[in-house]
């Protein structure tokens, strides 16, 4: 019996392909792999209950975000609630992204790159530099915070709530998540533009190689985290094969739970970049690809080598009335606020047998979402989530059945 925190066993693999079908065991029970992890950014899948992920999603475990609990309600509120788990009643495994993706969005948009964060006070050596970060501006907070400084220690951004400047280290970073207390973690990595160039794509992964040492150093530190918590690192490359066999390479010998497969992708990259890197990575670990969600993107990564996947879009396009359908064997996407669907009296999607499907018709949730009656993003974001936790598990089981 292992005495780490997160196990990986493997079940069957898939015959030709890099695919498996898996157990993760943690601290709060089992995930079989492949499995969508639901995202609940603010410790908060949005619409829904914690108690309807299990009831009518069937979910098996939640991700929420450190850059998000940190700014709100604060990563020591959640510890003194008794951790993630207590505080959002979340009973089942947990992950928390470490909020790279954030602080690209913050940082792109003025052509610098990106980076996932931890938090901190500004080190003293530093203070006095660039001060007019310090300045509260309407325009700044409006503007979502668009700006973020990265340098070998970590990264300097405002907060989007209300412009105020802050500063996350790797060490920083994995201190806020002991706190949250999540199951699973991920080190501090830069998340760069896919179109960055390749010699700052090779900056910033060298940069990811070092923060990732700090992570494990400062996880290593905590002894009750660790017994309790496991830790991911995060590949990094960009869209340059090269960049990522030596990124996963540097980071298989690293002393990891299990893997991130980070960064952004066209969707000409994905699959290339995904075979190259776990070609590489431990077969008896894990591997995470972040931020991605759509069916044949998943389906392709399964039979990749990746276990597990996360990403916003479900539950993104439930609030704005856009519903899963499946049409002659695909998933498709179909938009509510359609005239014809205000007297399309059939099943959401007859194709689906969940509880909103077996209930509702397209007329009503149409009628929802032009009335802006909440119970329409309730209904959507149920189904939508369904839809996509359950095509996971019948990969898993098209595995355990070849």
């Amino acid at each position: 019996m292992s005495d780490r925190p997160i196990t990986f066993k493997i079940v069957k693999k898939q015959p030709g392909t890099l695919g498996r079908a898996g157990v993760i065991s943690t601290p709060h029970g089992d995930i079989e792999t492949p499995a969508f992890i639901t995202v609940g950014t603010k410790g908060t899948v949005k619409s829904i209950k914690p108690e309807d992920m299990k009831e009518y999603i069937s979910n098996q475990a939640a991700l929420a975000n450190t850059y998000h609990l940190y700014l709100q309600p604060g990563h020591k509120i959640v510890e003194e609630a008794g951790g993630l788990h207590k505080f959002a009643n979340w009973n089942m495994p947990t992950f928390t992204d470490s909020g790279g993706f954030q602080v690209f969005s913050l940082g792109a948009a003025f052509g610098k790159g990106v980076t996932k964060f931890a938090s901190g006070d500004v080190p003293e050596e530093k203070q006095g530099e660039k001060t007019e970060l310090n300045v509260y501006s309407k325009d700044l907070a409006k503007s979502h915070g668009k700006l973020c400084v990265i340098d070998e220690e970590g990264v300097t951004f405002t907060s989007h709530h209300d412009g105020s400047l802050h500063r996350f280290t790797a060490e920083r970073s994995i201190e806020i998540q002991h706190a949250i207390g999540a199951d699973i973690m991920f080190a501090f990595d830069e998340c760069t533009s896919p179109t960055a160039d390749y010699e700052y794509q090779k900056e910033a992964m060298d940069r990811t190689h070092r923060w990732a040492k700090r992570s494990i150093l400062a996880h290593k530190q905590n002894y009750e985290a660790l017994k309790k918590q496991g830790l991911y690192g995060v590949v990094q490359g960009g869209r340059h094969l090269d960049l990522r066999a030596e990124s996963a390479r540097v980071l298989s010998d690293m002393d990891f739970d299990g893997y991130g497969i980070g960064g952004s992708f066209s969707k000409d990259d994905l699959g290339d970049a995904i075979r190259v890197v776990n070609e590489i990575l431990p077969e008896d670990k894990p591997r995470h690809l972040l931020g991605i969600g759509e069916p044949n993107d998943i389906r392709e990564a399964v039979a990749l080598g990746c276990d597990t996947f996360d990403c916003v879009a479900p539950t993104r396009l439930a609030r704005t009335g856009t519903i899963y359908e499946h049409k002659e064997g695909e998933i498709i996407k179909t938009n509510l606020f359609n005239t014809k669907y205000q007297r399309d009296f059939s099943s959401v999607d007859e194709g689906c047998d969940c509880y909103v499907c077996t209930n509702y018709t397209k007329a009503y949730l149409a009628h929802l979402f032009r009335a802006q009656e909440m119970l329409g993003a309730h209904l959507a974001s149920l189904h939508n989530l369904y839809v996509i936790v359950n095509f996971t598990k019948r990969l898993r089981e098209e595995i355990l059945n070849a």
